[in-house]
């Protein structure tokens, strides 16, 4: 049996500023205090969107445990699992540039038919009909220019 150990990451400090300055702003008495009125509101300004079902668990968490109101700490230990998440399952910069470049042979900043075709033959193991890779190579050339660039590759990559 595989003994799996997830390491646990601290937050970088530029993700604890871009905490600090959301919970500053919706501190409106500054008081060093989140009313649990404002923290779903905060959250959704961050970019997260609770459903209705996590927003009451957070609200009566909140109520119960804080008096209804939250301290910078509490909100860290809101936000960190949530921030740390969404970085778990995105590939670095570096990583999509590296896949790109693979790609593109001639290194001229776009993957053409020809690389494509390439391309399509070493991940799928096999090679495809014309029609078949023109309408992958359509699909994914938004700009309609024949060529598949770095922003049309990394909107292909973020396709879910």
């Amino acid at each position: 049996m595989l003994d799996l150990c997830l390491q646990e990451r601290e937050l970088a400090q530029a993700e604890i500023d871009e905490l600090q300055e959301a919970f500053k702003e919706f501190d409106y008495d500054q008081d060093g205090y989140l009313n649990y009125k404002d923290v779903a509101e905060c959250m959704r300004t961050m970019g997260y969107m609770p459903t209705e079902m996590e927003l009451l668990e957070i609200v009566q968490q909140i109520k119960m445990r804080m008096g209804g109101l939250m301290d910078f700490d509490d909100f860290i230990e809101l936000m960190a699992p949530r921030m740390m998440g969404e970085t778990t399952d995105m590939l670095g910069l570096k990583e999509v540039q590296s896949a790109f470049s693979q790609f593109d042979q001639d290194g001229d900043g776009k993957i053409n038919q020809d690389e494509m075709k390439e391309a399509l033959k070493t991940l799928l193991g096999e090679k495809l009909k014309k029609g078949e890779q023109e309408e992958i190579l359509k699909e994914l050339d938004v700009n309609a220019d024949g060529n598949i660039d770095f922003e049309e590759f990394v909107m292909m990559l973020s396709i879910q």
